[in-house]
């Protein structure tokens, strides 16, 4: 999804550009291919919107109009302390709180297609789909990919947006930070008796966080996201599951608050790793996406941070495009790195240190953590700077984020 974000967002400046993708586009908006949704903060919707994206998106986009973080003990109780977030409480002075939630959960699908529609209707971008990349030489001159089928495709400069074990970071020799957690992600839909009222409930449990994020309603049916961090250990007992003792597990955790759940589609299981890269370019080379860093998906800010580099990236390169200048000298490549590490740190270091906080059940901790959501709950200014960095608009911001053209 990123790298398609990048390349439409590219080929809408101008330029001409070639995604390599290893599967079929009718194969990436099957809900059997990725069962999982994301969260898409205010900032990355401004992205997809000033790629044109967007408005395929928008009628399956389910706005988060409120947040609401608790915690929870092994034995299954609820800490009577939360931190909450509305809204319409937190929206900055003159603008309207009804268009102003904090992100939208949408289906990786219902983006991937769009994103599909939108490479389709770029006369600069050409899709090479199904194909692998086999090589990449990368010469004073040109980057050059090698397809496994004996193809190859030059250009001034290649983007890896090739996943956490980017084959094509470790072939330049890029080293990387990394850690794998003892945690598995599970995921998958389920639909519940009652109406979700567009909350996100993010219920932090000793094995890892257990987020139930809210979907569009399908054909009058009611639908959350389920995103459960579980131990790796028994996680695939979990998986193993019939759909009604797997909807117990899910109650078990969560509460009776939306009624009688139940599974719907497919689950799927991912093992949690933390990864960053020594650094996001080369010459000729720019890392983007999870191929750069990949986080824990506690705050699910994992797309998020992805999209942020996707409008980093694009810009550096339109604007040194724009001065005649070589967009694939490592030199005018470095404008993006200094801009997005920091950022990408500083949410590895948060959401990192969140997880080894929340995913236990020591008592002290447990107080202590219990009594920092209170007090946050409590402090306005805190909740509202909290929830802009939530929502992606903190900082030095590229155009696309600020909603402005590339």
């Amino acid at each position: 999804m990123v790298g398609m974000t990048l390349a439409a967002a590219l080929g809408s400046a101008g330029l001409s550009v070639a995604i390599v993708d290893a599967e079929a586009p009718a194969a990436m908006t099957a809900a059997a291919f990725d069962g999982r949704s994301s969260a898409i903060a205010f900032g990355s919707q401004q992205v997809l919107a000033g790629i044109g994206a967007w408005a395929a998106m928008a009628v399956e986009a389910q706005p988060i109009l409120d947040i609401r973080v608790s915690d929870g003990t092994a034995t299954g109780g609820v800490s009577r302390l939360f931190l909450h977030y509305g809204h319409d409480e937190l929206a900055p002075p003159g603008v309207g709180k009804e268009a102003l939630p904090f992100g939208f959960i949408v289906e990786n699908r219902v983006t991937r297609r769009a994103l599909l529609q939108r490479l389709a209707a770029s006369p600069g971008v050409r899709h090479v789909a199904p194909a692998r990349v086999a090589g990449v030489e990368r010469t004073d001159q040109a980057a050059v990919l090698r397809l496994e089928d004996g193809r190859s495709i030059s250009a001034r400069l290649a983007v890896a947006a090739d996943g956490r074990n980017s084959p094509v970071r470790a072939a330049a020799g890029i080293r990387t930070t990394e850690w794998a957690y003892a945690q598995t992600g599970i995921v998958c839909t389920v639909a519940h008796e009652k109406p979700h009222g567009g909350v996100a409930h993010e219920h932090f449990l000793p094995a890892g966080p257990f987020a139930m994020l809210p979907m569009v309603d399908d054909g009058g049916v009611h639908r959350s996201s389920i995103v459960w961090t579980e131990r790796r250990d028994l996680a695939p007992a979990m998986m193993a599951l019939d759909d009604a003792a797997f909807a117990a597990e899910i109650e078990r955790r969560f509460g009776p608050s939306l009624g009688r759940l139940r599974p719907i589609g497919g689950r799927f299981a991912y093992p949690l790793t933390l990864v960053h890269a020594e650094r996001y370019v080369d010459d000729r080379l720019a890392l983007l996406g999870d191929a750069a860093h990949a986080i824990h998906p506690i705050a699910g800010q994992g797309l998020n941070l992805g999209l942020r580099d996707v409008a980093a990236l694009a810009e550096s390169i339109v604007d040194t495009q724009r001065l005649g200048l070589d967009i694939g000298d490592r030199l005018a490549l470095e404008r993006y790195q200094r801009w997005r590490r920091f950022d990408n740190l500083v949410l590895m270091a948060v959401t990192d240190s969140m997880n080894r906080l929340f995913s236990n059940d020591i008592a002290p901790l447990r107080l202590v953590r219990d009594l920092g959501l209170a007090a946050v709950n409590r402090l306005p200014p805190l909740k509202r700077l909290f929830t802009r960095h939530a929502m992606g608009i903190v900082g030095d911001l590229p155009r696309l984020v600020r909603g402005e053209r590339l």
